[in-house]
């Protein structure tokens, strides 16, 4: 090793203690909890593994389990980790933390006591994941196609601009992100729990049924791994054909092989539901950086979520279409991405 080479490996390791590294990162949601950590500044997240939240009862657990697991494969170059991020699918506020689609309920003050780290910064799993936006790169991400070419309202501000997350998984998360001076900030939000609105007959049809089951239907309600189910139920009941109930990986199995036309009318109505919401997003943030779609449900879709109604869902807003015209949608393929922003989150605090 030269005397300039041996130089900066001793300045990145000075840098990496100053800012407590390695970080553990999570991400948790309602069906899976993904860790990994994070070994040298600016670096890519290592030894990614998922653990199914079900398997274990809490988020310390899972965390034992997952750096443990790491000790026996690693030995002595297993990571030990002085700080550590976790994204949760639920609010965040006080000590106290209880998961929305899952029974873990947990004290801040003991997990981290518990982890053994420095510090913790707990954080809304679509907090981490809006902030994972400004790094996603093209190999992260696929655009979903305009009905026509995107209008140029305003120059392209990608990176400058709100840009905002929706996320169908087993709940439906939202969040954002805005560019300041000086760092990225994000909006962590309960925005799956707003009020589902229908654009047409069919769509108040199926709202009208829901609600004789559910008087409040939110977004939540229909356009996620929970909905799906109570979206098929309530198509096949305003078609006519009430039938047995399917789990919501039957219904994608059915409905995007079209093994079933129920199914695949409830993947196209989920699609279509989904573009008006992401719409009102947009919207409502004025999130002319983009709209991005996150979580585990749309990209099972497949082929059929870009030959969907989506886009123009999203743009079918009256006299707002032009405005919606001009912002670009993205469907998010990686992921892992909420992990790098619950990276980046640590990384803001000491700037």
């Amino acid at each position: 090793m030269n005397e300039s080479t041996e130089s900066s490996t001793r300045a990145q390791a000075a840098s990496g203690a100053a800012r407590g590294l390695p970080w553990l990162v999570a991400d948790i949601g309602g069906t899976n909890a993904r860790f990994g950590v994070l070994e040298t500044a600016g670096g890519s997240i290592q030894h990614v593994q998922t653990l199914p939240v079900a398997a274990h009862p809490g988020p310390a657990e899972a965390a034992a389990a997952y750096l443990e697991g790491l000790r026996q494969r690693l030995g002595a170059a297993a990571p030990k980790v002085r700080r550590a991020a976790v994204a949760v699918a639920t609010a965040v506020g006080s000590d106290e933390v209880a998961m929305t689609n899952s029974p873990w309920r947990f004290s801040r003050a003991s997990l981290q006591s518990q982890l053994a780290v420095d510090r913790l910064l707990m954080l809304n799993d679509f907090e981490a994941l809006a902030l994972s936006l400004p790094k996603l790169s093209a190999a992260q991400t696929r655009p979903i196609a305009p009905i026509g070419p995107l209008v140029p309202i305003v120059p392209a501000i990608k990176g400058k601009g709100v840009m905002a997350v929706i996320g169908p998984g087993t709940g439906l998360g939202v969040g954002a992100v805005v560019p300041t001076a000086h760092a990225w900030v994000a909006l962590p939000g309960e925005g799956g729990h707003a009020t589902l609105a229908p654009l047409d007959d069919f769509e108040s049809e199926l709202l009208r049924h829901v609600r004789t089951q559910h008087p409040h239907v939110s977004a939540e309600r229909l356009l996620s791994g929970i909905g799906l189910p109570t979206l098929h139920a309530a198509v096949t009941a305003v078609m006519g054909h009430p039938g047995p109930s399917l789990a919501a990986e039957q219904i994608v199995e059915q409905g995007t092989t079209g093994q079933d036309a129920l199914c695949s009318l409830t993947i196209d109505t989920f699609c279509a539901l989904l573009g008006g919401f992401a719409g009102n997003v947009a919207l409502t943030l004025g999130a002319r950086g983009g709209i991005y779609v996150g979580g585990g449900i749309v990209p099972r879709f497949g082929e059929r979520f870009f030959n969907s109604r989506f886009r123009e869902r999203f743009e079918a807003k009256g006299r707002a279409k032009t405005y919606l015209a001009s912002i670009p949608t993205t469907l998010i393929t990686d992921t892992l991405a909420a992990l790098t922003g619950a990276a980046f989150a640590l990384e803001q605090l000491d700037r």
